[in-house]
């Protein structure tokens, strides 16, 4: 319990069965009933008892409805008490009447059973194992491989897995045995038959009501409007100061527009991260967003000496490998944001509910370019690319081309992975003495993809695939760990029930519209935001990290990892410094990797 202090400084609670041998802990930051909502909770009987970590939006109307079928409460107003009523009354089907992030475990000492269950995207970190005759449960790595019975055997394509994506697919991890309980899921372990069973309790899939694209814009975008006005005010429930994150782009401004609606805006905190590097720096159309409402604005900024000193901290308290660089502005955001306060609301979410991503741009141009050019003449076109002077600025033209035509090497079912990938396929067979083939790295993408109803559009698949995949195990993951590293509690507006629903019914030419990206979220905020904020490009929340890397790099280990040629790691960080070729993506998911293989897995056990 001492390793998750950082998730819960505000207090720790331990219970120990007689009679059952489960043990449960838990360390506290204390957001609501600061005073009664002490962990583990029991029902009246003490038969039932709960372990919580995140935060129920729609408690009060859940606790009437309990209060109504006869359940006393004990607390105040504690969120974690409705759960253990919840169960009591629901059962499994608890999961799906909450609106929140949560990763909790009920004792049903009656049963005698585990009940585990993890928000719908997965907010709220669960990882498991089950060997030997033992289960044991975690919000982190770092916890389970503590435990004497978790071996920390690498999976070698696991590693593979990591640098073809830039993260992991729920449920795997780098360890064998061990699993990430995916978001929407439930578990149940049986203490005396020694079973696990996992299931699904929901699961994100667009179905578009063709009805809609009757109705007027300005009808779902007013629609739209209080759909995240009401997931705010939801989100503004606190006993503890409350801030919002903002970047100066739509998202964050959308939830700074509705909470102005719910409280003066004059009292609401806003925090920013900028960057001395001006192709990256947005927080000028932060300020701006700021002075439009009166909010009390505050910005810190990244600049190279602050990267170089905070780089070992993140890495060394990440708990999986992660490739998205922009966990240290996040991390540095997240620390002079608890500096006020203890909650901030973020717009993660956003960008894969509502098409922002550069890739929904391109896929009407990659569909006519796979099948009109030919593979010879996209080999000399990638070759051509090569030759493209290199470029440090955010989003450069040789990046985005670079990136496109690597993507495009490879079936419609392998683009979006490949977009992303730190290695793509080709290289991975160089880099590598046992490479996956490209369906086998990216199986799961290609499964998602073939999943797809008959007739669905290539805008709505892609959708899928960074809402299933890169929104939880990159995005939400990057977050809660960068947050939680400094004890803050950070609150996804647009992953609220409704708000998600609305979107999974909307059509997509209301996301993406004439090379619009976010056409409805755009419209809704016409006269909350100023026009120049609403058209101006995504930049997304990028460091300078090729610059970063050639000015003044760190030392970039070069432990033996399995499977890896260690010769191809060397030849790819000389032709980065000397300006030749740009691996940054590869350079950071190497140095994350090895920062987990060292700090968390045990470097001998890796060898």
């Amino acid at each position: 319990m001492r390793s998750l202090r950082h998730r819960g400084p505000d207090g720790e609670g331990l219970f120990v069965d007689p009679d059952t041998g489960v043990h449960l802990g838990h360390r506290r930051l204390a957001i609501l009933d600061l005073a009664g909502g002490g962990q583990p909770m029991w029902n009246e009987d003490q038969t039932v008892a709960v372990i919580h970590n995140g935060e129920i939006y729609n408690h009060v109307e859940l606790r009437h409805q309990l209060i109504a079928r006869g359940h006393r409460f004990t607390s105040d107003h504690s969120d974690t008490e409705v759960l253990v009523h919840g169960y009591e009354e629901w059962g499994a089907d608890l999961p799906v009447r909450l609106n929140g992030m949560f990763a909790f475990a009920i004792l049903d000492r009656s049963s005698r059973r585990l009940f585990l269950a993890r928000d719908r995207f997965g907010e709220k970190p669960l990882y498991y194992t089950h060997r030997a005759g033992m289960f044991a449960f975690a919000s982190e790595l770092t916890a389970l491989c503590q435990l004497p019975f978790v071996d920390r055997q690498i999976e070698l394509a696991a590693i593979q897995k990591f640098l073809a994506y830039g993260f992991l697919p729920s449920p795997r991890t780098l360890l064998e045995g061990v699993f990430k309980l995916p978001g929407g899921s439930w578990l149940l372990f049986d203490l005396d038959q020694n079973v696990v069973r996992t299931d699904r309790f929901w699961q994100f899939s667009l179905t578009p009501d063709e009805r809609l694209n009757e109705s007027h814009d300005d009808v779902l975008a007013e629609e739209l409007r209080e759909l995240i006005v009401q997931a705010v005010r939801r989100r503004l429930i606190s006993d503890v100061p409350l801030g919002v994150f903002l970047s100066g782009g739509i998202d964050s401004g959308a939830i700074l527009a509705a909470a102005a609606r719910s409280m003066p805006a004059d009292t609401i905190r806003t925090f920013t991260i900028g960057f001395t590097e001006p192709s990256f720096d947005e927080s000028d159309y932060a300020a701006t967003v700021a002075k439009t409402f009166g909010t009390q604005h505050a910005t810190d900024r990244l600049d190279l000496e602050t990267a170089r000193d905070l780089l070992p901290r993140v890495l060394g308290a990440l708990d999986e490998p992660l490739g998205d660089p922009s966990i240290l502005p996040t991390y540095l955001l997240s620390r002079f944001t608890r500096r006020e306060v203890t909650v901030a609301l973020s717009g993660d979410g956003g960008d894969e509910l509502f098409a922002g991503y550069d890739p929904f741009a391109a896929l009407a141009l990659a569909q006519t370019y796979h099948r009109l050019v030919p593979s010879g003449v996209h080999r000399l076109l990638r070759d051509l690319a090569d030759l493209l002077p290199l470029s440090d600025r955010n989003m450069s033209f040789d990046f985005k081309v670079r990136r496109a035509l690597a993507g495009l090497s490879y079936p419609a079912s392998m683009w979006n992975p490949a977009w992303l990938a730190p290695v793509e396929p080709e290289a991975m067979a160089e880099l590598c003495d046992h490479p996956l083939a490209p369906e086998e790295l990216y199986s799961e993408a290609i499964q998602q993809w073939e999943r797809a109803r008959p007739h669905q559009s290539i805008v709505d698949r892609t959708l899928e695939f960074y809402t299933t995949f890169y929104l939880p195990d990159n995005i939400l993951t990057k977050v809660d760990r960068a947050s939680m590293m400094s004890s803050l509690e950070s609150r996804a507006v647009f992953l609220d029930n409704d708000l998600v629903a609305f979107c999974q019914r909307l059509p997509h030419r209301f996301k993406y519209r004439n090379g619009t990206r976010k056409y409805l979220l755009k419209r809704a905020l016409e006269g909350d935001l100023p026009a120049d904020i609403l058209r101006r490009p995504k930049k997304g929340f990028g460091i300078p990290l090729a610059k970063w890397l050639r000015s003044d790099p760190p030392a970039l280990p070069m432990d033996p990892v399995p499977g890896i040629r260690i010769d191809r790691v060397r030849q790819a960080w000389t032709e980065h410094r000397e300006g030749r070729r740009d691996h940054r993506l590869f350079l950071w998911s190497w140095l994350s990797l090895q920062s987990v293989l060292r700090s968390y897995l045990g470097r001998s056990d890796a060898a």
